[in-house]
């Protein structure tokens, strides 16, 4: 690939990953608001709210599964010009949206009021912590819609309509969470309702657009089920999906030690998550856009363009979270600040994002090269490293401390760097080594 096509590969990663990067950091500013918000009700109200926080993950992180299948299929189609595949892979993505948001808005529902009890909560907080979780559950078809069908238009290049769709849900929380919370008084429950309805309005907007898109005819009316379209998303969502239930469920566990050690040390922990979201969401982007590309470059045969596309976007990810890294280091105590009063936890929590900083154009690396194996269909080998870093050293690590010692929460974080360490090595280790091409050929040969 010459110098010219070089450059236009580059400015299209960067025109496809841009909204999403925008669309992500808006995202999470406007949670800074919706936290700081919930955060002015005190602590109790704060560790309600977060305690299952990590369990939401779970359930968007399964629900993006299917997304991964929907990139990595779609595109391929795409960049292979089959109008006829696209059709028949985007209808079947919407009918496992239907069926996975109705059976885990039913589970999600039914386990609400053991959830809080299962994480260990302090007593006083699990009947509101489980409430809250409870109405942010019951629209969790809308939010399928939202999150799986907004991967089928990424795959097709279109990352602006989700962009603004996701915009629109977010600036309206806000706006329902200051009537919900401090008009009608309604203080916790309030925040549920208005992302209840946020979540709501975002997967209706993004089904109608979904459905009226041209390129992709997603429909269910005289839909036939495809045997081979099945196989091959169940080859490639299963491992994503396992990949995400191991990985969350190891944070709901982390989660649920931390908060063990108490309300204070959980109140740092869950806002520090909050406030590092924002500095490593521009990998998030790259790796949406990296995986389109990537699929694209598999369905068009190009091996060059493949090479250049999965370099570009490493070397990208990694010098934007470097500076990502060194602003949250510079900014952790005015961000923990913003989001409480307390100092305590200001104090705990500006220690931790300290550390984490350092670590973020690591994690960087790890979140592009999941991107490259996404779009490469290669969804087994994220699950194999996720399982092990996230049960075998993250768990493992912080088991043993709080059994054995008097753990801190910055110990437990060097156990949450540790992992994100390995992961990174043990993923791009791999790609460095030459194994990208046979991964690409083997793709190639299984579409």
């Amino acid at each position: 690939m010459d110098r010219i096509e070089r450059r236009k590969s580059l400015r299209t990663l960067i025109v496809l990953s841009l909204p999403i990067i925008l669309e992500e950091m808006l995202s999470v500013l406007l949670q800074y608001v919706d936290t700081a918000m919930v955060g002015r009700l005190g602590e109790e109200a704060t560790a309600s709210v977060n305690l299952t926080a990590t369990v939401n993950w779970l359930i968007g992180s399964c629900l993006s599964a299917i997304g991964v299948a929907a990139v990595a299929m779609i595109s391929t189609a795409y960049g292979a010009k089959d109008e006829k595949k696209i059709q028949k892979v985007s209808s079947q993505i919407l009918l496992y949206s239907i069926i996975g948001g109705l059976l885990i808005t039913a589970i999600a529902v039914g386990l609400s009021p053991f959830i809080p009890i299962w994480m260990q909560a302090d007593v006083r907080i699990q009947a509101q912590a489980g409430e809250y979780f409870r109405i942010i559950s019951m629209p969790l078809l809308f939010r399928a819609f939202w999150i799986i069908l907004a991967n089928s238009l990424r795959a097709i290049k279109d990352t602006k309509t989700p962009m603004v769709i996701s915009i629109a849900a977010n600036v309206l929380n806000v706006i329902l969470n200051y009537l919900f919370i401090y008009v009608f008084g309604l203080g916790v429950r309030g925040a549920a309702i208005a992302s209840a309805i946020s979540f709501t309005s975002a997967g209706v907007a993004m089904l109608v657009v979904t459905l009226r898109n041209g390129i992709l005819h997603c429909t269910l009316r005289g839909f036939h089920f495809d045997r081979n379209i099945h196989r091959e998303a169940v080859r490639i969502g299963f491992p994503a999906f396992a990949t995400s239930f191991a990985s969350c469920m190891g944070h709901v566990v982390f989660a649920s030690l931390v908060s063990s050690m108490g309300t204070t040390i959980f109140a740092a922990h869950s806002i520090a998550l909050s406030a590092e979201e924002m500095f490593y969401v521009p990998g998030y982007g790259l790796r949406g856009a990296t995986s389109t590309l990537i699929g694209i470059s598999v369905g068009e045969n190009d091996k060059d363009k493949f090479r250049v596309v999965e370099w570009q976007s490493v070397i990208m990810t990694v010098l934007m979270m470097t500076f990502t890294g060194l602003a949250l280091f510079f900014l952790a105590r005015p961000l923990m600040m913003f989001f409480t009063p307390s100092e305590p936890v200001i104090a705990l929590g500006t220690r931790v994002l300290k550390l984490i900083a350092v670590s973020e154009p690591i994690f960087g690396l790890m979140i592009v090269c999941e991107g490259i194996y996404f779009g490469l269909g290669r969804t087994r080998n994220t699950f194999v490293v996720s399982a092990v870093g996230s049960w075998g050293i993250r768990i493992l690590s912080t088991v043993i401390l709080l059994r054995f010692t008097h753990a801190t929460l910055f110990q437990i974080w060097i156990c949450m760097f540790a992992d994100n360490t390995f992961r990174a090595l043990a993923l791009a280790l791999p790609l460095f080594a030459g194994k990208d091409i046979s991964y690409f050929e083997d793709r190639k040969a299984s579409v």
